[in-house]
């Protein structure tokens, strides 16, 4: 099919749908039209194989976001004159449609420019290969209590698939040029009729790259892509948990044929701390109090996992278990804000208690006889 051909046909016509279509108006519609004019429910009809032709012709160019735009632009294009090669009313466009698709139907030698722009929509033996997306990496990094806390800059050596340097990711040999391969003309991808539906598949031939190489690059042995060691200073955000992991976008291995990199994703894992905790962005630590201090109250010196200790204040009578907070003294939020520092009182009861505090002990003992702690256990019990 010539280049002018192609931008004559109204394939919005052809399915009766508006150049405003969805995509899901459009799948539904050729589904309803592919049914009715499907040759296997027409037998013999040439007719109606035609029709189904068009129609698949039709879906194979709207269904796909790229190809539509570009078979827009194409039509714009005509509709303007651009079509005619310099001949009046040719507006501020001449172009010769031999010159234009010239480098569409696989040769390896082909032209680039504008005939590019067209080069992926002409049936399936004219569609360029694609740029592929690089593939998303993943590793592992340990941190400190205190940096994933605060955050942090580590060094990760990463080693990913990447063009092969020898052969520039073409898998040839040096001085030698791979061909495009006849199967798929250099789409990497070939298309199956399956009932109603044309489905896409890798090409077997060419494993999906769209051409074929007959002297190998030693290094790579045709591949084209080769294993690449590099180091990266990777910025972990603070205020990170053990076991989260970060996305770090276009950081993993490299497209192919200008596809965009991959990402890279990094599993965090976060060492203890002898002494604090993490509860959110809020810090945690136990303190023990003597039994003194619990039950007359007092100030306390608490120590911060950075910067100098704080003093809080004890109410008198403090239970074990009970938690006092010490404000900013937390985890660095992403807003650049600090959680708290939870202070969790233990009690701490003497194991061994002779002379003068033995002697003291007991008088309390006999001051508070009265006072019995589980009266209210019992009077629970006994009325449940």
């Amino acid at each position: 099919m010539s280049g002018k051909d192609y931008v004559e046909k109204d394939y919005y016509k052809v399915l009766g749908v508006p150049k405003d279509a969805s995509a899901t108006e459009i799948k539904k519609t050729y589904r309803k039209l592919a049914r009715e004019f499907h040759p296997d429910a027409n037998k013999g009809d040439a007719k109606a194989e035609d029709r189904f032709k068009d129609i698949s012709e039709a879906y194979d160019v709207l269904s796909d976001d790229k190809r539509r735009k570009e078979y827009d632009e194409a039509r714009t294009l005509f509709a303007n004159g651009g079509y005619r090669a310099g001949g009046p009313g040719a507006g501020n466009y001449s172009f010769d449609f031999g010159d234009l698709f010239s480098g569409t139907q696989g040769g390896a030698g082909g032209g680039g420019g504008i005939g590019d722009v067209f080069g992926g929509l002409f049936g399936r033996g004219g569609r360029q290969a694609q740029p592929r997306r690089g593939a998303d990496v993943e590793t592992e990094v340990t941190l400190s209590f205190e940096e994933a806390v605060d955050g942090a800059t580590v060094p990760l050596r990463m080693t990913s698939q990447a063009p092969c340097r020898s052969c520039s990711g073409t898998g040839a040999r040096a001085g030698t040029t791979p061909r495009v391969c006849p199967t798929c003309v250099g789409a990497g991808t070939v298309s199956r009729g399956q009932g109603a539906f044309a489905l896409s598949e890798p090409c077997r031939d060419c494993r999906g790259r769209g051409m074929i190489v007959d002297d190998p690059c030693p290094d790579c042995h045709g591949s084209g892509r080769a294993s690449s060691a590099r180091t990266m200073q990777v910025r972990i955000p603070a205020g990170v948990q053990d076991g989260q992991k970060i996305r770090l976008k276009g950081k993993g291995a490299q497209g192919e044929r200008g596809g965009q990199p991959g990402d890279l994703f990094v599993l965090v894992h976060v060492d203890p701390h002898p002494v604090f905790g993490r509860k959110g962005d809020n810090l945690t630590v136990s303190v023990p109090v003597s039994f003194p201090e619990a039950a007359l109250g007092g100030t306390i010196e608490v120590p911060t996992l950075k910067g100098p200790a704080v003093k809080l204040r004890l109410p008198a009578g403090s239970a074990n278990g009970l938690t006092l907070r010490a404000r900013g003294k937390g985890a660095t939020r992403k807003d650049g804000t600090r959680g708290d520092l939870l202070v969790t009182v233990d009690v701490v009861v003497p194991q061994h208690v002779t002379g003068d505090a033995l002697t003291a002990l007991e008088q309390y003992r006999e001051a508070t006889a009265s006072d019995d702690p589980r009266a209210a256990l019992f009077r629970a019990a006994e009325g449940a």
